[in-house]
Formats: structure tokens, C-alpha cells, sequence
């Protein structure tokens, strides 16, 4: 495919960078900036009122190719378009979304496994920006290992609904969303790929769901444990039992036109540390090298990007080849920024003789490392990255176990 940008794409952009000019105004002005990965404490209330900014403007839910046509009142865009859209929002340092994992994972996983009804049903709530989701995957002993999930959930004769119990973790921004879409087995006795569901659990049940934020090292609390007790689930993706396919048709939607938000916030954090160099006298002709691959690196990345999208999902190994090279990348970064500033890198805002308390993690620098050190694990990690290549793209023997 030539991924090339026509005069429509063009005339959106335009459109697109005066609508966000417009509407980054007032409150949302100060929201500029606000969230992302290691920052998603920020400005939270702020953020999911632009969310439904966003739903009222009709800019969620560009890529849902769906029977129902506007029916959910998103924009219809091509591929072009909605990289184009996602160009800009991300040059206009926009907030973070708060709606991510609703719009980019849940809907197009309804659309490609859900029923007309639960299509009709979660569909429009995600593309006003009214309802917020998060993932029930990840569970102590089962993160890379997604099979070894013991989640339950149980049908209750009686009412037909499914009443969830467990444990999950590292489930991102699970204490602001209103739904969970969790993977638990609910066939007793079944082990590994076998036996798991793709339910659709309401958060707000006093009792039954209980969220407790994890503190990271960066000093913030993104990540939750989630417990369900019994937590009621009315819905299944896909049909009972097929949980595992669903949960891994959904993986293989996760890093689409996304991908270049990212990376184009991966730019802006470059930018910040080649400036941080360049005012210490750039003298050091190693990380001077090192910067300069960082940059080469990126737009590389960014190629690969726009490739895999062009060639409309038929490489199997893409999403996995995606994650090994932003990943391994942020992480550098990461090293570098600190590494640039040198000694004073390592000190905190507090100091013993102002009575205030020595910490790391509160200025950009010291966050984007002590977060990116995750960035080779979280989202799987490079061990299962490279298994999935080596297993479904180069037909390599299977890992022994």
C-alpha cells in the first residue's frame, strides 16, 4: 500500500488543528500535556470531561468499521485520515486519553466478536466518552503466562448471569473505569487455553469488586489490583468458552493507529533530553552517538508503523515486532535522561536541611526512567514477544516447558 497523504487527508488536518485550537481552551488549556503512561494521576477529572468533548465532536471511534455505519456518531475515516487525526492531536500535546482502552481495545473487539445487541449496547457509551473501560487479563502467576489464569466465573442457574471471582493486577486506570472486560474460566476442571470467557463486568459493585491501587517506584499509581467477589457479569464476547481466542484476536487490535501517538509523545521526550544535552555543553561524543541512533531509531519505528497499518494485518508478527522495538527504545531513553544530567540526575526536590524529605520520581527526567524500566515487561513482555515471532511467523519448535 502507498501510505501517502491526499488533499482530503490534508484538508482533515487542517480541520483537525483548528478544532483542537478551539477547543484546548479554558479548563482543557491547563490539561495540555496531562496523562500518559507514568502520568496518569494527572489531571483526571479534566481529562474524562474531554473525553466527552471529544464523543460531542464525533472524534472517537474514526476506525469502527461496523454495519451501523454513523450510528455511534463517529467520524467514518480512512486509515490515512485517522493517522492523520492522531498526528495532530498528539503535535497539539492534547491531554491523554482516558478512553484508550475503550476505544482502541473493547470496540474493536465487540465489532469483530460481540453480538448486534452488544454492539448496540457498549458501542455508543464509548464513542461519547461517557464510559470508561479497563482489562482483566493479568493475574499473580499469570501475567506473560495468560493461560494460567484461575479467575472463576459461574453461571447462576437462576438468573443466567455470571457471578466473577478472583484476582487480577497491573490493570491500568481500573480505578476510574465503570467497565472491565475480564478473562476467567468458566468451565470447572479446565486447564490452559481451554475453558475461559470474555465477560463484560460492571465496576461499581460495592463488596463485590474492590480496587486497590498498586504505588510504583516512580511514586504513582496507575496500576491496580482488582478483587471480584462474586462481582455479577451479564455479558459474554464471543460465546462461553472462547474466551482465549477473543482475548487474543483483541492483543492483535491493541497496536494500530495508536502506535504514532506514541511515538510522536516518544518525540517530544527526545527533544527534551537532546536540549537537556545540548545545555550542558554537549561534550560527551558517546552519548552524542547514542542520542543520534535514538533519533534514527525512531523514525525508523515510525516507517514500520505506517507500513504495518498499509498492510492491513497480514503480517501475524507485527504487533510483536512493534512492542520489541518501542519498548527496548523508551527504555534507552529512559537511561539516557539521566544519564545526560549526570550526578544531579539522581537527586530529589527534598533536601534534610529544609526539613523535607528526600525523594525521586518527581521531575520529568527521574520519572521517565524509573517508569521505563517496565516498558520491556508490561504489555509482554520481550520473552513472549520473541517466542510469538519465532513460533507463528518463523515456524520455529515451540518453547519446551
Amino acid at each position: 500500500m502507498d501510505f501517502a497523504f491526499d488533499e482530503e487527508d490534508e484538508e482533515l488536518r487542517s480541520q483537525a488543528r483548528e478544532w483542537l485550537a478551539e477547543h484546548l481552551t479554558g479548563p482543557y488549556e491547563e490539561a495540555v500535556g496531562l496523562g500518559g503512561p507514568g502520568s496518569e494521576h494527572e489531571g483526571v477529572e479534566v481529562r474524562r470531561s474531554w473525553e466527552r468533548e471529544l464523543g460531542r465532536a464525533g472524534w472517537i471511534g474514526q476506525g469502527w468499521e461496523t454495519q451501523e455505519g454513523d450510528a455511534y456518531g463517529n467520524r467514518r475515516l480512512s486509515l490515512t485520515g485517522q493517522v492523520v487525526w492522531a498526528e495532530e492531536y498528539a503535535a497539539a500535546r492534547a491531554p491523554a486519553r482516558v478512553g484508550h482502552i475503550g476505544e482502541n481495545l473493547l470496540a474493536p473487539t465487540l465489532i469483530a466478536y460481540g453480538s448486534p445487541e452488544q454492539r448496540a449496547r457498549f458501542l455508543p457509551g464509548i464513542a461519547r466518552g461517557e464510559e470508561l473501560w479497563c482489562q482483566g487479563y493479568s493475574e499473580p502467576g499469570a501475567g506473560s503466562d495468560l493461560a494460567g489464569i484461575r479467575t472463576t466465573a459461574v453461571a447462576d442457574a437462576a438468573d443466567g448471569l455470571y457471578r466473577v471471582t478472583g484476582q487480577k493486577i497491573w490493570t491500568s486506570l481500573a480505578q476510574d473505569a465503570d467497565w472491565c472486560f475480564v478473562l476467567a474460566r468458566t468451565e470447572a476442571g479446565s486447564a490452559r487455553h481451554c475453558g475461559l470467557s470474555f465477560l463484560l463486568v460492571r465496576m461499581d459493585q460495592p463488596g463485590r469488586v474492590d480496587v486497590r491501587p498498586i504505588r510504583q517506584m516512580s511514586g504513582t499509581s496507575e496500576f491496580n489490583e482488582v478483587f471480584f467477589d462474586g462481582a455479577v457479569a451479564a455479558e459474554v464476547v464471543g460465546g462461553e468458552g472462547n474466551g482465549w481466542s477473543v482475548a487474543m484476536g483483541l492483543l492483535a487490535l491493541e497496536r494500530g493507529v495508536s502506535t504514532l501517538v506514541q511515538q510522536i509523545g516518544f518525540a517530544a521526550e527526545l527533544e527534551r533530553v537532546v536540549r537537556a544535552y545540548v545545555d550542558i555543553g554537549a561534550g560527551d561524543p558517546v552519548l552524542r552517538e547514542r542520542l543520534v541512533r535514538q533519533w534514527a531509531e525512531l523514525r525508523t519505528m515510525r516507517w514500520n508503523a505506517l507500513r504495518t497499518l498499509g498492510a492491513a494485518g497480514a503480517d501475524p508478527g507485527a504487533p510483536s515486532v512493534a512492542k520489541l522495538l518501542w519498548g527496548g527504545w523508551h527504555r534507552r531513553l529512559g537511561e539516557l535522561a539521566v544519564e545526560v544530567r549526570g550526578a544531579v540526575a539522581t537527586a530529589g526536590p527534598g533536601h534534610w536541611s529544609q526539613g523535607t524529605p528526600y525523594e525521586l520520581g518527581l521531575d520529568e527526567e527521574q520519572r521517565l526512567f524509573l517508569f521505563t524500566r517496565a516498558d520491556t515487561i508490561y504489555g509482554g513482555s520481550d520473552e513472549i514477544q520473541r517466542n510469538i515471532i519465532a513460533e507463528r511467523v518463523l515456524g520455529l519448535p515451540k518453547e519446551s516447558r
